[in-house]
């Protein structure tokens, strides 16, 4: 079934500086080979349910298995008979907001 999450997986306890951390968590999700985008806050992933968890799974123990203690937060949008989500829901915001503006000028 396909799912779209929105996650952060962030290091905890180990100084101001999370950036290292944080890019290899983010390294773990550009490899896998689903759809993701990176935001400053989240990352976005799309794909049947059981491959986005095996995602997060992996990402997540990549600090846990370090001893850095981690915190994980997850959206997830599970929508059956649908695709592609990760770039269509944005799609459809930005085309009722340029029809917006036109009927306005």
């Amino acid at each position: 079934m396909n799912t779209l999450v929105a996650v952060a997986i962030a290091p905890l306890g180990i100084g101001d500086e999370l950036a290292p951390e944080v890019s290899e968590v983010v390294r773990i999700i550009r490899e896998s080979g689903l759809p993701n985008k990176t935001t400053s806050m989240f990352t976005e992933i799309e794909g049947e349910w059981d491959d986005v968890m095996r995602v997060v799974k992996e990402a997540t123990f990549y600090l846990a298995e370090k001893g850095i203690r981690t915190e994980v937060v997850l959206k997830a949008d599970i929508r059956p008979g649908y695709a592609n989500m990760i770039s269509e829901k944005v799609k459809k915001v930005d085309n009722i907001l340029g029809d917006k503006r036109e009927q306005s000028e």
